[in-house]
């Protein structure tokens, strides 16, 4: 997979690093931390400018970005709601998170946005809450721009500072995105078991 990254990086150019970075923010089909480091490192090596890959890697995620949140915002958490009173249990969410959620996006949004974007994983689905629960459009572009253009010259700067050992950061970012996944699956199991004793699982909900 890296070498097909690594030719189209070449082939393209900065093009090729936002495209890249556009597919991995709506259908991750490559990690992040696969594409930026490696145009980093096509940076050190003189064959592109480390402030134009950034700005493209910035580009390109933004866009994705904006997809997610604009197809969200089109759908609206109102047209959820009959899913969530009656599978919500399996999500571990009840209508009453939804309306703290809403209210933590109305006075929060820009923290949890711009934070969300420098976690493995969550960086890429931030974006659905976000619309669904119609954050400020410019709060959310803001926010996301700020949180994208520093996850992404963390990684350039990583490729650009290892050289041709860009490897090495997905050892460490690897690892590191593998425990905040385990962290999630096992913060699911947890709600999960605390909703044990409620109504059975599917069962309908009136309200």
């Amino acid at each position: 997979m890296s070498d097909w990254v690594i030719r189209l990086i070449e082939q393209a150019g900065v093009l090729g690093v936002g495209f890249l970075m556009f597919l991995e923010t709506v259908f991750p089909p490559i990690p992040s931390e696969v594409i930026m480091p490696v145009a980093g490192v096509a940076a050190a090596q003189g064959k592109m400018s480390l402030w134009a890959v950034i700005a493209s890697g910035t580009a390109g995620a933004m866009l994705g970005n904006l997809v997610w949140y604009l197809a969200a915002r089109a759908l609206g958490i109102i047209r959820l709601r009959p899913f969530i009173l009656r599978w919500g249990r399996w999500l571990t969410i009840e209508w009453d998170d939804i309306v703290r959620a809403e209210r933590w996006f109305g006075t929060r949004g820009w923290l949890i946005v711009g934070v969300g974007r420098l976690l493995p994983t969550l960086r890429s689905i931030i974006s659905v809450p976000a619309g669904l629960l119609k954050m400020r459009f410019s709060t959310f572009f803001v926010a996301s721009t700020i949180g994208t253009a520093l996850w992404t010259a963390l990684l350039t700067g990583a490729g650009y500072t290892l050289g041709k050992r860009y490897h090495d950061v997905d050892r460490i970012i690897g690892p590191a995105s593998n425990l905040i996944m385990a962290a999630l699956v096992l913060g699911y199991v947890w709600r999960l078991w605390r909703q044990r004793a409620r109504a059975p699982i599917g069962a309908e909900t009136d309200q």
